[in-house]
């Protein structure tokens, strides 16, 4: 090793750490949407830069999750081999669509995001967005499910640059009837107030979410592969979304 190696390489190590201590949140969500790596490995960054930036707000979360987990969230939503219920939700654009025009088309990608406002259903969609062109070939659909008002799910479908519709789950209707949705709790309600406004968001007081769901569904409308994960720091991989759907065929 040439001298002095280590030590530049210490330095280099000390100067990248403190690069990311000074970064803001949003510089750190840019920075995880950068970079060249599996999806979830992009949301821990975020998650990292949560627990550096607001250690209050990061135990709140894994307390919230814990709590979910506990309760066993998610677990009785639709499963592999049962078939996908039906929708009929307006679109970004407020046209109805519904399942089975969706279907119709090819295997579908039905995923459900927490909102415009939150950084990991962000990077989800990007990560979709960055394979829609592969989806495509396969003869793959792809339908964002959020429960916000038509304006704050085109606003997001336009920034990650979808072509794929952000369907509108008004007061959680569609989640509810799959087992999907939660209420974030006191302490998070507190916490999240504070920056996010999902009254306006929503169009209603309950502080009510999804847990940001993926289902695979075949066109025979049989669910051949989910992820359902009441830690929403976690999605499905975009790799994995993409065997599934190639198995969906």
């Amino acid at each position: 090793m040439p001298r002095g190696f280590g030590d530049r390489l210490r330095a280099t190590c000390e100067s990248a750490e403190m690069a990311a201590e000074a970064m803001t949140f949003e510089q750190s969500v840019q920075a995880a949407i950068e970079l060249d790596a599996p999806l979830n490995e992009r949301l821990a960054v975020v998650a990292a830069a949560v627990r550096r930036l607001n250690s209050e707000f990061a135990d709140a979360v894994e307390r919230l999750v814990d709590r979910l987990e506990k309760q066993g969230a998610g677990a009785m939503a639709p499963v592999a081999g049962e078939v996908m219920p039906g929708f009929l939700l307006p679109d970004d654009e407020g046209k109805l669509v519904s399942l089975a025009e969706i279907l119709a088309k090819g295997p579908a990608v039905v995923t459900f995001q927490r909102g415009h406002w939150c950084p990991y259903c962000r990077l989800n969609a990007i990560g979709i967005v960055e394979v829609q062109r592969q989806i495509a070939e396969l003869g793959g659909q792809v339908v964002v499910i959020m429960p916000e008002r038509r304006k704050f799910a085109k606003a997001m479908k336009a920034a990650v640059g979808a072509q794929f519709p952000f369907l509108i789950d008004m007061d959680n209707g569609y989640a509810l009837s799959l087992n999907l949705a939660i209420w974030v709790g006191a302490e998070m309600e507190r916490l999240m107030g504070v920056g996010y406004d999902l009254p306006s968001y929503q169009g209603n007081s309950s502080w009510f979410l999804p847990i940001p769901a993926t289902f695979i569904v075949a066109t025979n409308g049989i669910i051949t592969d989910r992820f359902v994960d009441p830690d929403y720091r976690r999605r499905m991989d975009i790799d994995e979304l993409i065997a599934a759907l190639r198995r969906a065929r």
